[in-house]
């Protein structure tokens, strides 16, 4: 834990999802009241775009094309969420890195010493496979730090409104 409090620094895991976007209402609401630092952080999957071009589904020229893509489409969800942070008076660090998802962050929760980790609703889990495939769920069994998963998105949004 960083400072006298128990939450000084959180963690925003960004995946492009609306679960994100409510996950970013929940962790500016939370570091607001807080007072904690707020860092959002956004990871292009390159593994996974070097995977599918060894595989023969893209070749070299669509995955750099399909990486760019990813990365201007992490850059707007990163600006998205600082501006709904400023909206409501909140400084927030954003970072947006490449890798492998799961990795990534767990680095960067232990690299940035952060307190807890903030990040959307799971995807269900269909198969006992999913387990050991879903960056998500890698993420919040990988993570050396508290996790908080955000639900009740409704809730979540008048929560976001009614902060000043």
């Amino acid at each position: 834990m960083t400072g006298n409090e128990p939450i000084g620094r959180i963690l925003l895991y960004v995946d492009g999802s609306e679960e994100c976007i409510t996950a970013a209402q929940y962790g500016i609401a939370l570091a607001k009241r807080m007072h904690a630092e707020l860092i959002a952080i956004y990871v292009v999957n390159v593994s996974l775009l070097q995977e599918l071009t060894k595989a023969r589904i893209f070749v070299k020229i669509e995955e750099m094309d399909y990486e760019h893509d990813l990365e201007q489409d992490g850059k707007r969800y990163l600006h998205y969420i600082a501006e709904m942070a400023n909206s409501k008076g909140l400084e927030i660090e954003t970072e947006l890195t490449k890798g492998v998802v799961n990795k990534e962050i767990v680095r960067l929760v232990d690299e940035l010493n952060a307190d807890l980790l903030i990040m959307g609703e799971l995807n269900p889990v269909l198969s006992r496979s999913d387990t050991y495939h879903d960056e998500a769920e890698l993420i919040f069994r990988k993570a050396k730090c508290s996790v908080l998963v955000v639900k009740d998105a409704d809730s979540v949004e008048r929560l976001f409104a009614q902060l000043s």
